[in-house]
């Protein structure tokens, strides 16, 4: 409170002296300041002078009544920009004091609006933040959709309509068995032509199906690979039940109809969304940095033989970590016990004839496969009648 008496009676001062006559106003500034400057020098201090608050509030509010040409004249401690910046400083805080005197921002929400929000939402499981916002509307209670929409994050409460329905990887997750999902990719050739794979994964048993490899992949040659597929698949048909693929153009109506005639829905990935179809897109990035990343292909018969070889060892050899390690073709064999097969050994002594240490005698028992070692020892190292074992 002193400060502030003082800065407003020094800034009251500065104000009656512009009233007066220019040039005196001035002079008294100068020697205002010159006589302040003084009294900060005859302060003991080891090093160079310091000013506090109040020494910079009253320079600059003096060398704001002293004209711009007749500042650089003066004989000052600082420049007369750092004064200038003082004063801009203290300005701007003087400002922020005044603003926040009062709460500034967005008020906040009532508490009891908070808790009917999540009543609502905890009571219908199926309405969103906009279903909530039209019923508070309806109840007269005056909240933005936005402001309904934070209120749920903020307790953990998904804002969008179905919270209670599956999402998509537990919808792939709990229909793995009846999920099928196909995808093209391309191969430079070394003929300078590219040519288009056409795969289908199946979701449980991670087992590739790769049905053609073309160089024009129009819509009658992927139907023509729907059918094969749909012979391929025999009896497993029946279980099948959903086709997941791209928007691509290859894709026709005939290719979907000729799967819905097998029982199988065709469901479509979003537009760029390849996390959708992310199982075969996974076998894809494998394929390309296990097989053709290394491998110089020739022409489209060397490209059908080294995958025809990688399908077969995909799924019959190459272990898969969904699968526990096993492969889509080759289960894991059943556990070992080996307490069933223990190794015994036999211990002999021998009085009429010393057989030194290290000769061993093989020994087959009852177990077809197993056999076990027996070391026969003439009699202790040392010469005694007693067995030594080592």
């Amino acid at each position: 409170m002193c400060l502030r008496f003082v800065f407003l009676l020094v800034t009251q001062l500065a104000a009656s002296l512009r009233l007066s006559r220019r040039e005196e106003a001035w002079k008294t500034a100068e020697i205002l300041i010159l006589r302040h400057q003084l009294a900060v020098l005859q302060r003991r201090q080891p090093r160079r002078p310091k000013l506090n608050w109040a020494d910079r509030a009253l320079l600059a509010t003096l060398l704001s009544v002293i004209a711009k040409a007749r500042r650089h004249r003066l004989r000052l401690l600082v420049t007369p920009d750092t004064i200038l910046r003082w004063h801009h400083d203290i300005v701007r805080r003087r400002w922020a004091t005044r603003s926040m005197r009062g709460r500034t921002g967005r008020p906040a929400t009532r508490r009891n609006i908070k808790a009917l929000v999540l009543r609502l939402a905890r009571e219908n499981t199926q309405w969103g933040y906009r279903r909530i916002h039209g019923e508070l509307a309806g109840l007269g209670v005056a909240v933005a959709a936005s402001t309904v929409w934070e209120i749920l994050k903020a307790s953990g409460v998904d804002p969008a309509p179905r919270r209670t329905g599956p999402t998509w990887p537990q919808f792939l997750r709990s229909q793995a068995e009846a999920i099928l999902a196909c995808d093209f990719f391309s191969v430079d050739l070394l003929d300078g032509t590219q040519a288009y794979v056409l795969a289908v994964i199946e979701h449980a048993t991670r087992r590739i199906r790769i049905l053609g490899v073309t160089l024009h992949p129009d819509g009658e040659w992927t139907a023509q690979q729907a059918r094969n597929l749909i012979m391929n698949l025999g009896d497993q048909a029946d279980r099948v039940k959903f086709m997941i693929r791209d928007r691509g153009s290859n894709f026709t109506a005939a290719f979907d109809a000729i799967l819905a005639g097998a029982g199988i829905r065709t469901v479509l990935c979003n537009v760029q969304t390849p996390r959708m179809n992310a199982i075969a897109e996974r076998w894809i990035g494998g394929c390309r940095r296990e097989l053709l990343d290394h491998t110089l292909v020739w022409n489209q018969a060397h490209l059908r033989r080294i995958l025809r070889e990688y399908e077969i060892h995909h799924n019959r050899h190459r272990p898969h970590r969904s699968l526990h390690g096993a492969a889509p073709l080759k289960p894991l064999p059943q556990p070992v016990d080996l307490d069933q097969y223990r190794v015994r050994r036999h211990f002999r002594r021998r009085h009429d004839q010393r057989i030194s240490p290290g000769r061993m005698t093989w020994t087959r028992l009852s177990a077809p496969t197993i056999t076990s070692v027996a070391w026969s020892w003439a009699g202790c190292p040392s010469g005694s009648a007693c067995g030594h074992a080592g």
